[in-house]
């Protein structure tokens, strides 16, 4: 692949080093925002209105990424923690969209029509609960109100379960304007599936990437799971070897984070069934070892792409972005969230709907903005939000550059979380010199350790009991 002029070096591979994680394996955001969720406050309608009018003043004709919410699932994934409704009644889709389409409504009301879509994301739960015709008709609705962008660097997608879609329904999704997908597999191995409730057939799954490629979906993700009940390194393995065989664009590999405690369908998980800390370990080095030797790019936290798909020339661009759909391509735009527990950010606000669906339907049927929770962020959030996502995108943070956009001296704003960071540069995690803050090789597998430093809401008590382990 040639490289383009504008692009950075490749960034380093992972160096996985077992001990060093070990170590650091410790509860703490994932970052998707900054101040993360559970720091969200009372937030209104006006609150809402009034972020979206600022935003616009500042950056007229923002482009707008869009996410939708659909809750439901036909059975429960044991490992699930996302918010979801279970029901095997199809019907409620068609209440759902209706609904949805009355938000999409009270948004469009407050925005610019001359702003653009440039991105759209349907996740869940199980977008494709929703049939196809459903779903075109989602997507109309939304055109009529919304302008969504024609361009070729459109990026439009959805979450699909393999186990209920056909390649017919793939055709029907590329006619839509869908040009990429992100497949949940998590692990081929039958004792696996049964064990975490979720039994998909192999070759019926590698059907649906091949409908993907044949229909001129663009970019495939796929997700998997280490850490799951009943999880070894030989099925693992020939999870892995049968994923590399198959080339996705993009992977995601996720460690099961066992939070029983917040999530009820979890409680189905015997403590007994859980790989123990070392062998969780060595599933994510077997990850690491399948995917580095078959060329993929390590973009960040448990994502990696093929060198040439479009987020990892973002990565080496310096346009990687991280939100609440997780890393993206499309960097400066305001996401607006609709349908139940969705969340947005506009301009320097993050605002968030109900995330139980009776709360949301009545704020609906009662003709309100469905807001719950929000944040208006400050001068310092802002600031601490822009050095978290360049760390979390770039592994490195210009902190002269930052320290000249927000008027303030670096070291002495913060000289506390300096010395927080003090251990890691020890432990050869990341490098501070010349104004730069970098995760070394070694560090960037913990960005969001070197992250936490610079968290001023962050407090040791609620780790544990809120967040995920950073492996």
């Amino acid at each position: 692949m040639q490289t383009n002029m504008h692009e950075h070096a490749a960034t380093p591979a992972w160096a996985f080093d077992s001990e060093l994680l070990r170590r650091y394996d410790k509860p703490g955001p994932r970052y998707t925002s900054y101040p993360t969720a559970p720091h969200f406050q009372d937030f209104a309608a006006n609150d809402l209105r009034a972020a979206v009018a600022r935003s616009e003043q500042l950056h007229p004709q923002r482009p707008i990424s869009l996410y939708i919410h659909v809750p439901y699932c036909t059975s429960p994934c044991f490992y699930c923690g996302c918010n979801r409704v279970i029901t095997r009644d199809r019907s409620k889709g068609e209440s759902y969209v209706r609904r949805v389409l009355r938000e999409a409504d009270m948004m469009a009301s407050t925005l610019d029509r001359a702003r653009d879509v440039v991105q759209l994301h349907l996740g869940g739960g199980t977008p494709n609960f929703l049939a196809p015709e459903l779903i075109a008709e989602l997507l109309e609705g939304l055109r009529a109100r919304l302008n969504f962008s024609t361009g070729a660097d459109r990026d439009f997608s959805i979450e699909l379960d393999p186990r209920a879609v056909t390649p017919g329904d793939i055709a029907a999704l590329a006619q839509m304007g869908f040009n990429r997908t992100s497949l949940g597999i998590q692990d081929f191995d039958p004792d696996v599936q049964r064990a975490v409730n979720r039994e998909q057939d192999v070759e019926a799954t590698l059907e649906v990437i091949d409908a993907c490629r044949r229909h001129g979906i663009a970019s495939v993700n796929v997700d998997l799971i280490y850490g799951l009940p009943k999880q070894n390194l030989q099925g693992f393995g020939r999870t892995l070897d049968t994923i590399v065989g198959i080339r996705p664009d993009r992977l995601a590999i996720y460690g099961y984070a066992h939070l029983p405690h917040m999530f009820r369908a979890q409680r189905q998980i015997a403590d007994a069934d859980l790989p123990d800390p070392e062998l969780k370990l060595a599933l994510l080095g077997l990850a690491v070892e399948r995917l580095s030797a078959a060329g993929y790019q390590y973009i960040g936290m448990d994502h990696f792409a093929l060198p040439g798909e479009e987020l990892a020339r973002a990565q080496r661009c310096g346009d990687l972005h991280r939100n609440f759909m997780g890393y993206t391509t499309c960097a400066d735009t305001d996401l607006i969230g609709i349908g139940v527990s969705a969340i947005s950010r506009i301009g320097d606000s993050y605002s968030q709907n109900p995330r139980d669906l009776p709360t949301w339907e009545a704020a609906i049927d009662a003709g309100r903005v469905p807001v719950w929770r929000g944040l208006t962020l400050s001068d310092d959030d802002q600031l601490r939000a822009e050095l978290i996502q360049e760390l979390m995108c770039n592994g490195k943070v210009n902190t002269q550059a930052l320290a000249r956009r927000y008027g303030i001296d670096f070291d002495s704003y913060f000289a506390l979380e300096l010395r927080g960071l003090w251990p890691l540069q020890q432990d050869r995690l990341v490098d501070y010199r010349d104004g730069l803050i970098r995760a070394t090789a070694r560090g960037r597998p913990l960005l969001r350790l070197i992250a936490m430093c610079f968290d001023r809401y962050l407090r040791a008590a609620e780790q544990s009991a809120t967040y995920s382990k950073a492996i």
